[in-house]
């Protein structure tokens, strides 16, 4: 197992691997910078070294947060700066206009960091970012890492401990909770697999990056050689990325683990989207698709390293 000094000695050459969603190249910008949750990501980015190239606040057009430029539309940020993504960092009940200003602003990729956003408006959000062919990732998504390359968000905390959590290697890591991603990449760093791309797809019941077009993403990139997926009961998404999987979609080798196996109908963790109705979204319904699409299933997280290990070994 590497060192912790050598955990942190990423790549200088941040072009050496590839990544999905994020690079060494992405410019990225945050709607609602100068609220609390604007200022945490300005530092986590700024300390990953893959800073916001500026924000947008009505208002407070003209200021900055921490030397990274506010404008006050998306708008006029767009006409001095090249952007990739947008974070969207102010509460729910603003979200789907922010969405929509970035989007009309010609931005391609946006990641919504609140929870619980009124599922009307996510229904309307996701069919026109659809239409128009914009990635969307969450809601309900803590952020995106591409370790030695690029941070979107928060993901994996304070500096101290990013570095250490998520490392460079082969291994594609998608989760529902952003704490478990966390704790998945670092059990999986410890045992000396790095991830290409960790990110948490969104805890919310309608999120724009669910396990199959994550796994999709995955499945493209040459450096990723295995997958993990954390999901949760509640929802479908992990009954379609069996689907996919059983159909070819995927070939490389998956490992899941879900949660929730002693939870109760009508039950609901802290996420919008893990509640179970009438049957649907059971532990057990996940379990026996991914079981029958080839899946390996994890009934720890301590395992999951063992499981990805064994998979690699094995003649593809």
């Amino acid at each position: 197992m590497p060192t912790r000094r050598e955990r942190r000695a990423w790549p200088a050459d941040r072009s050496a691997t590839m990544a999905i969603l994020v690079n060494e190249k992405t410019k990225a910008i945050i709607q609602g910078i100068t609220g609390e949750s604007g200022i945490r990501f300005v530092t986590r980015m700024q300390e990953f070294g893959s800073p916001p190239v500026a924000g947008v606040t009505p208002g407070k057009g003209g200021q900055d947060v921490q030397g990274v430029p506010v404008y006050d539309t998306v708008a006029e940020l767009v006409r001095d700066h090249r952007v990739d993504w947008s974070s969207i960092n102010v509460p729910a009940a603003f979200v789907k206009d922010a969405v929509y200003e970035a989007i009309d602003a010609g931005i391609k990729n946006v990641f919504i960091y609140a929870e619980r956003v009124p599922i009307h408006d996510e229904m309307e959000m996701m069919a026109y970012a659809e239409r128009l062919g914009v990635t969307i990732v969450g809601p309900n998504t803590p952020g995106i890492v591409s370790p030695g390359k690029f941070r979107l968000g928060g993901l994996g905390g304070a500096r101290d401990y990013v570095s250490e959590i998520f490392t460079p290697g082969p291994v594609g890591l998608v989760s529902r909770s952003g704490g478990m991603t966390s704790t998945i990449a670092y059990y999986l760093s410890r045992s000396g697999l790095g991830q290409t791309t960790g990110f948490g797809c969104g805890g919310d019941a309608i999120i724009g990056t669910p396990f199959k077009k994550a796994l999709k993403l995955f499945e493209k990139d040459p450096e990723t050689k295995a997958m993990v997926m954390f999901g949760e009961i509640g929802t479908s998404y992990e009954e379609e990325a069996a689907q996919f999987i059983k159909s070819g979609g995927c070939t490389k080798p998956v490992v899941a683990f879900v949660a929730g196996k002693n939870a109760l109908p009508g039950f609901r963790f802290g996420h919008a989207g893990a509640l179970v109705m009438k049957g649907r979204g059971t532990y057990e319904g996940k379990i026996a698709a991914l079981a029958a699409a080839g899946v390996r299933i994890a009934y720890t997280l301590r395992d999951i390293p063992r499981m990805v290990k064994e998979a690699l070994e094995m003649p593809q």
